[in-house]
């Protein structure tokens, strides 16, 4: 298919602290398997049958960690845009859409940092979404829900566009766990996975429409900017002007032409530890289980270690993380305060995340 693959890898990474940090954050780590969730994502792509060189968008701070990481899956960007600061998505996606080959080409926006397990069935809805998006529609990618979660946000979809492709009706915020359970019971609505199809001109024209200062500011940081090769550098005290905004926000909650096509593909954003345990490889007793561990009669913990051993005798349903500068212990159920931790320990900086 000849669509360009937008790869976003500028996350700090403050929610699976303290193995990810805004030095390194998740889409650097090889959470699940022996390749980094960014590898994997290069990975899928090439399996589901799309070739074309991707355009990549780091964090300048990335640069290193991110080439050796491209070199050892063989894979050289068309562009590589780092951003001297994150300013969450619709930014970042615009800078994509102004370096697309051209301006009729369809770009695959990726977060780098998600599990997909199966990547025909993505295949399958990329391939279902292409002519929609060939005619202006921005298309979106929404997950068929497994139980009400509470950590994602929602797709409610409308009418029928063909098989297999629906109107967004709406764009729901993170429920309640009683909201959630609701949407599940209704049906129709699905988890909002932030992967995206649209042409170049249809984002940069809808941007025009609701988002014209973000678009605007964004277009002045490029111009102002430096570009060696394939490297763009937007200009960054023209780019720390730019609104943050994400591009459900700026752009997917107004435009008319939103299209979702629902698909069932083993996604996970891995926003969570308790993610990490949920679609991590188990032994006989439920644990997930990676580095120098010892469990005794313990059951359903997540247990990750860099260096130093974890032993752990007659517990259930822990979370405990050890690198070399710090320990965490938490039960499973409350990773999701683990953002506020670390902000509160001071060890990794309040940052610009994407909103969904």
């Amino acid at each position: 298919m000849e669509i360009v693959p937008v790869i976003l890898s500028g996350g700090a990474g403050t929610r699976l602290w303290p193995l990810s940090t805004s030095q390194t954050p998740k889409q650097f780590l090889p959470l699940l398997g022996s390749h980094s969730l960014l590898q994997q994502t290069i990975i899928r792509m090439r399996r589901a049958d799309i070739v074309n060189d991707p355009i990549l968008v780091t964090n300048v701070i990335h640069g290193d960690q991110l080439d050796d990481q491209l070199k050892e899956v063989g894979c050289a960007p068309f562009r590589l845009i780092r951003e001297p600061a994150g300013r969450n998505t619709a930014p970042a996606i615009a800078l994509a859409a102004l370096e697309a080959p051209t301006s009729e080409t369809l770009l695959l926006v990726l977060p780098s940092d998600h599990v997909i397990k199966d990547a025909t069935a993505f295949g399958e809805a990329i391939r279902q979404a292409v002519p929609h998006a060939e005619k202006g529609w921005l298309v979106t990618f929404g997950v068929r829900p497994e139980y009400p979660e509470t950590g994602y946000g929602y797709i409610r979809a409308g009418a029928d566009i063909s098989a297999g492709v629906q109107e967004v009706e709406a764009f729901v915020e993170k429920p309640d766990a009683v909201d959630a359970a609701i949407m599940i019971a209704e049906g129709g609505h699905f988890w909002n996975a932030g992967i995206f199809l649209f042409r170049a001109d249809a984002l940069l024209g809808a941007m025009r429409t609701h988002a014209s200062d973000i678009l605007e500011a964004t277009v002045k940081a490029r111009a102002l900017g430096h570009r060696h090769g394939f490297i763009v550098e937007p200009e960054p005290i023209a780019f720390s002007d730019v609104p943050a905004k994400s591009i459900d926000y700026a752009v997917m909650e107004k435009a008319a032409k939103v299209a979702v096509v629902p698909v069932s593909m083993g996604w996970s954003d891995l926003g969570s530890w308790d993610m990490v345990h949920a679609v991590g490889e188990r032994d006989a007793a439920e644990n997930v289980v990676d580095g120098d561990v010892t469990a005794i009669d313990s059951r359903n913990c997540l247990l990750r270690t860099t260096g130093t051993r974890i032993a752990t005798i007659g517990v259930s349903d822990l979370i405990v993380i050890v690198t070399a500068d710090a320990v965490l212990i938490a039960p499973r159920g409350q990773s999701q305060d683990v953002r506020r931790l670390a902000e509160q320990a001071g060890t990794t900086p309040k940052a610009v995340e994407n909103d969904r």
